[in-house]
């Protein structure tokens, strides 16, 4: 008896790259990493990364990357000078690990394309 081929194994093809498809995902409005990873079939820890990146190509678009920073659920801190785009770990005012992530949003007028 003939046994069915073997699919492949790894993620699908992709029909654009990464940081196009985070573009997009952004363009449809405001997420975390947790939420552009979803989105996108992207691991988490690796969405900062690529954040980084599309930053500066969105420059030359006339577009920017806009970071909410994050905020402690505790005592409402707010990471306003944090320049990493990942989560911190804990609070540095009461140390409690519940922290909402950063938000991130592209604004500016640039055309798609």
């Amino acid at each position: 008896m003939p046994r069915d081929p073997i699919p492949p194994s790894g993620p699908p093809p992709r029909a654009q790259t990464l940081r196009d498809a985070l573009r997009r995902a952004l363009r449809a409005g405001p997420a975390t990493a947790k939420e552009l990873s979803a989105d996108v079939g992207l691991r988490e820890k690796d969405v900062a990364e690529h954040l980084t990146h599309l930053a500066r190509s969105l420059e030359h678009r006339g577009e920017k990357l806009v970071v909410e920073p994050a905020t402690c659920v505790a005592c409402g801190y707010t990471f306003q000078d944090r320049s990493r785009l990942t989560r911190p770990g804990a609070c540095p005012r009461c140390r409690s690990t519940r922290i909402d992530p950063p938000v991130f949003r592209i604004v500016g007028t640039a055309e798609d394309g």
